[in-house]
């Protein structure tokens, strides 16, 4: 259906617990609705790496045309240190419908505040760390007024550094992107893509993400989004393991013994929690 300005369409899952964040190419305006109405739980309108440079006037324009016309989306906008960084910051100020956008390439906190600046944006900028320098860059990038969450662009950082795509090389830049994220109490940061239309591959990948501390991850289509979603929420044995935790202890902690019981509940509230916001478990997966 074609959105309209009275009834966006507008994920469920608030983006700063959104695991699936569908990038969609700016050249691509037929599928834009489509996109929005997939299973993701994000979508970013890509005018950076997506669009050629001849066409990055056109897909500015369709953009800037879906959000008008009642779409509601991110946008990853050009990096910083190009003129298209200004000139989309020009056409997707005060636009209706823009729940944020991604800065391609960031190398420091001054870009987030350049940035925000322009836009008048309320901590509504997804940084992407794709290179050694925004890496190192990484604290203050988290720190900087305007960042709402960190993401990785693995494959321009894997280009930039020289380093594989071996899971093993790729833990320390994660590492630190979530580190440097909880240090300044940001949601968890954002992977990068799988590219890979193997679902076997994906779900794997993904299973990396969460155990590095990750919560969210990039897509290239939307057939990524709903293996992206389960393995990004709760599994049923996280969930049972979590009911039993608060069963024993009390949802106010009236039945903790000592203080090594504490962590323990914590993590079966935040479970729960996130079981509300994704919609998942709301039975026992074990009830008869």
């Amino acid at each position: 259906m074609t959105p309209s300005m009275d009834k966006p369409v507008i994920s469920a899952v608030p983006a700063d617990k959104a695991r699936s964040w569908l990038l969609i190419p700016g050249t691509k305006s037929e599928i834009f609705t489509a996109a929005a109405e997939s299973d993701a739980d994000t979508i970013i309108l890509d005018l950076e790496d997506a669009v050629a440079p001849a066409a990055k006037s056109s897909a500015r324009a369709a953009v800037v045309a879906w959000l008008r016309g009642g779409g509601s989306a991110w946008v990853r906008i050009n990096d910083f240190t190009t003129p298209f960084w200004a000139e989309d910051l020009a056409a997707l100020r005060g636009i209706p419908g823009l729940e944020g956008v991604m800065l391609a390439k960031t190398e420091s906190g001054g870009q987030i505040e350049a940035t925000a600046n322009r836009m008048h944006l309320d901590n509504r900028i997804v940084a992407l760390i794709e290179s050694a320098v925004g890496l190192e860059a990484a604290p203050e990038i988290a720190r900087t007024e305007g960042t709402f969450r960190l993401a990785f662009g693995s494959g321009d950082f894997r280009r930039d550094t020289g380093m594989s795509d071996d899971p093993l090389a790729m833990v320390y830049p994660r590492a630190r992107l979530v580190v440097s994220s909880r240090a300044a109490h940001l949601p968890g940061p954002i992977d990068g893509p799988t590219l890979s239309d193997d679902e076997s591959i994906l779900s794997l990948e993904s299973k990396t993400t969460t155990a590095i501390g990750m919560t969210g991850k990039l897509c290239m289509h939307a057939g990524q989004a709903a293996t992206v979603n389960r393995e990004l929420a709760p599994s049923p044995a996280e969930l049972d393991w979590a009911r039993d935790v608060i069963a024993q202890f009390g949802e106010d902690g009236s039945n903790v013994r000592d203080g090594s019981d504490l962590p323990r509940l914590s993590r079966a509230k935040k479970i729960m929690a996130a079981a509300v916001v994704f919609a998942i478990g709301t039975e026992p997966a074990n009830c008869l």
